[in-house]
């Protein structure tokens, strides 16, 4: 019983450093900024659009690559087929490689003088500096993060369930969406929400591929290089604390959805 109450001890010394990093920062970002920094930083109207840019073009990839992404992790979930170990290492490499040469990678294929590039433009798209160009940045490198969670959801759901439903007549659509699906939702939204965080945060790629309009991230980087941190750190925290109020709610949410038996 000693034994096991230092280890606790320890433990929680530990985790209590851990956490100590990550909070700290934030906290004196945060208590650094003045109730009047805040005041004309929520006032700034280039602010507040370099947000709502941010926002939108996030949930946007999330939405679009999603209705994709999540078929792909139940394939990955269910099939052993040669090459799975290639795939699953292709749907990570978004994570390995640096996103500013994700950003060099996308131009290379969006970029106005490219066939992607010239069939946007002939649909009205613009990709190189403009908002269709974010959404592909963010999702790009944020798709691993659902792929893996939704797959990880999907293995989790005994197959005798898929089985039984196929043998009582439905079809693979309605064992998919009736009995799949909401069993494994949980790791679903979770690997939609950690998607949607992660595009939110994305610098490399979105600069290379369209810096401007501005999404939040590029802003801050633009006032701080040519301002100063004074000047970077209210929109900063102004930016940081938003996403936290959603990403929380968002995490509150799943975690609150209630458990389906497996059986």
């Amino acid at each position: 019983m000693l034994k096991s109450w230092k280890t606790g001890l320890v433990f929680l010394f530990l985790g209590g450093l851990v956490l100590l990093f990550i909070v700290a920062p934030l906290a004196g970002m945060f208590l650094n900024t003045t109730s009047a920094q805040y005041a004309e930083t929520i006032a700034d109207a280039q602010v507040r659009e370099s947000i709502r840019l941010t926002l939108f073009s996030s949930f946007a990839g999330v939405v679009i690559f999603g209705i994709a992404a999540i078929p792909l992790a139940y394939l990955l979930a269910r099939r052993n087929f040669r090459g799975r170990g290639i795939v699953n290492g292709v749907v990570d490499l978004p994570i390995v490689i640096p996103h500013s040469a994700a950003g060099i990678a996308l131009l290379g294929v969006f970029s106005r003088g490219s066939f992607m590039g010239q069939a946007g433009e002939a649909a009205g798209i613009q990709f190189v500096g403009g908002t269709a160009g974010i959404v592909i940045a963010m999702a790009f490198v944020s798709i691993p993060f659902l792929i893996n969670a939704a797959r990880d959801g999907f293995e989790a759901v005994p197959e005798k369930l898929e089985k039984a439903a196929l043998n009582l007549g439905a079809s693979p659509w309605r064992v998919f969406f009736t009995v799949s699906l909401p069993l494994a939702r949980r790791s679903v939204l979770t690997g939609l929400t950690m998607m949607w965080a992660r595009g939110l945060s994305e610098f490399g790629a979105v600069v290379i591929i369209a810096y401007h309009p501005m999404v939040a991230p590029v802003l801050i980087w633009e006032r701080f290089t040519s301002f100063g941190l004074s000047y970077a750190r209210p929109v900063a925290a102004v930016f940081v604390f938003i996403c936290l109020l959603v990403f929380v709610g968002l995490r509150l949410f799943a975690s609150r959805l209630p458990e389906r038996n497996q059986g």
